[in-house]
C-alpha cells in the first residue's frame, strides 16, 4: 500500500475505539439472535437445524440486551433516560392512535 491506496481513517481516542469494538460486538450478538429465529421458523439449512437448541435462543437475547447495555454505556448514554422516553413517545402515539379521527 501506498499514500494514495492506504485507508484514510484512524481512531483518536481510546473512547472511540472501545465504542466501535462495542458496536461491532452487538452486530455479532444481533447476527445470532437471527440465526436462533431463522431456526426456530426452520428457515436455516439442515446442518444448522440438527445442532439447534431453541434454550439458546433466551441466552442470545439477554446477550443482545446485556451488550446493547454495555454500548449505550460506554457512549455515554443515560439508559433509564432514554428508555423512559422512548416508552413515554410510544405510549402517546399509540393514544392518538386510539382516539377516532375528526372530520
Amino acid at each position: 500500500m501506498n499514500e494514495r491506496t492506504s485507508p484514510q481513517y484512524r481512531l483518536y481516542s481510546q473512547k472511540e475505539k472501545e465504542i466501535l469494538t462495542k458496536t461491532v460486538k452487538l452486530s455479532e450478538e444481533v447476527g445470532e439472535l437471527c440465526n436462533d429465529i431463522l431456526a426456530i421458523l426452520k428457515l436455516q439449512r439442515r446442518a444448522k437445524l440438527e445442532k439447534f437448541d431453541k434454550r439458546n435462543i433466551y441466552e442470545e437475547f439477554a446477550d443482545v440486551i446485556i451488550t446493547a447495555m454495555q454500548l449505550a454505556i460506554t457512549a455515554g448514554v443515560d439508559v433509564e433516560r432514554a428508555v423512559g422516553d422512548k416508552i413515554k413517545k410510544i405510549e402517546e402515539r399509540s393514544s392518538k392512535e386510539r382516539q377516532p379521527k375528526q372530520k
